[in-house]
């Protein structure tokens, strides 16, 4: 099971293969399980940027981690910095992105990997589809604006000139768990927080 931005549990979107209690789903392929290295690896990645998310948290931003891989060295990472960075399009993808393209010296990221712990928004998934990263690997599945399979699928449209390899749902269950966690503890903080009668948007000052 996968989490939106909102908390929201949905499934792993296309087939879904179970090993090991995780659930990973290769969209390219319907047929094919994602070979053993290979699971390995990605759930090596996806600790990776589960520790960046968890950076996000503490400053107070949605927790989502990136890390951006290729020839098994990380070239690009980062984790949620809309808020911080007043850059609505500071997404953890974005600033993984924009990273690896300074470190290889091109905009184009061929034969990478991209590991993210929430599904890419339509934003990402652009931007993934313009840099030419060549497989998407993610953590819980985004119901509400997931495009990678469960809302839309720009990383494979016909449409586009470009198509990534997608497996979802790797370590869904901890990329979950820190979104649910986060969400919680900020509607406990507004819950609890003291109002101020002097506040026109609470209502009419006491006299």
């Amino acid at each position: 099971m996968g989490i939106d931005r909102e908390g929201d549990k949905t499934r792993s979107s296309m087939r879904l293969v179970n090993r090991n209690d995780q659930m990973t789903g290769e969209f390219n392929d319907p047929t094919a399980e994602v070979p053993p290295d290979l699971f390995e690896q990605d759930r090596l990645w996806m600790r990776q940027a589960l520790r960046l998310a968890e950076q996000a948290a503490a400053v107070g931003e949605v927790p989502v981690g990136a890390v951006l891989v290729r020839d098994g060295e990380v070239i690009g990472s980062g984790f949620n910095r809309p808020i911080g960075n007043c850059d609505p399009t500071a997404h953890a993808e974005i600033l993984a992105l924009r990273q690896a393209a300074e470190h290889v010296g091109n905009y184009r990221i061929i034969d990478s990997t991209l590991y993210v712990t929430l599904e890419p928004c339509p934003m990402c998934a652009g931007a993934m589809v313009h840099a030419r990263v060549g497989r998407v690997v993610f953590g819980a599945s985004d119901p509400r604006a997931g495009a990678a399979g469960t809302v839309f699928n720009l990383l494979q449209s016909e449409s586009l000139n470009h198509r990534a390899a997608v497996t979802g749902g790797v370590l869904d269950d901890a990329c979950g768990q820190l979104l649910r966690d986060f969400f919680r503890s900020r509607r406990e903080a507004i819950k609890n927080a003291p109002v101020d009668p002097t506040d026109e948007a609470n209502g009419p000052a006491v006299q």
